[in-house]
């Protein structure tokens, strides 16, 4: 019998798996590489985020600009002149606006808009106050 044929075949099947391997081994290593310049990346953008928040605090802050509408000032104006959390309707009054459902609604539309400004905080359900 002539085993010269199955050696010849094993010795393709060996050159490839050798040359699998070979090729597999060249992907590890350049992925060990972009892994290691990815973590030398994350590790410089925690030391930048961690500097920038050192300095946050000592930045001035700025006071977001206020709509255009001559209540929103009126309506600061009260909270700066109140000891405690108002409701739209006291903040209403304060205006000088009568105390009818559609003014007692625009007045809570726009403590929200001040809150999403980040002027004005939510104290509870309906109860807004100045942010400390």
């Amino acid at each position: 019998m002539n085993i010269q044929p199955l050696l010849d075949a094993l010795d393709l099947q060996e050159d490839a798996a050798r040359a699998l391997a070979d090729g597999l081994r060249e992907q590890i290593d350049d992925l060990q590489s972009r892994l290691r310049e990815a973590e030398t990346h994350l590790e410089h953008l925690a030391i930048t985020r961690k500097t920038v928040t050192g300095f946050a605090d000592r930045l001035p802050a700025i006071a977001p600009d206020l709509p255009e509408h001559p209540d929103y000032q009126r309506i600061l104006d009260a909270f700066n002149h109140a000891t405690g959390p108002l409701r739209a309707k006291d903040v209403c009054g304060a205006l000088g606006h009568e105390l009818l459902p559609k003014n007692v609604e625009g007045t809570r539309a726009k403590l929200k808009r001040l809150v999403k400004l980040g002027i004005l905080t939510e104290a509870g359900t309906g109860n807004f106050a100045r942010k400390p």
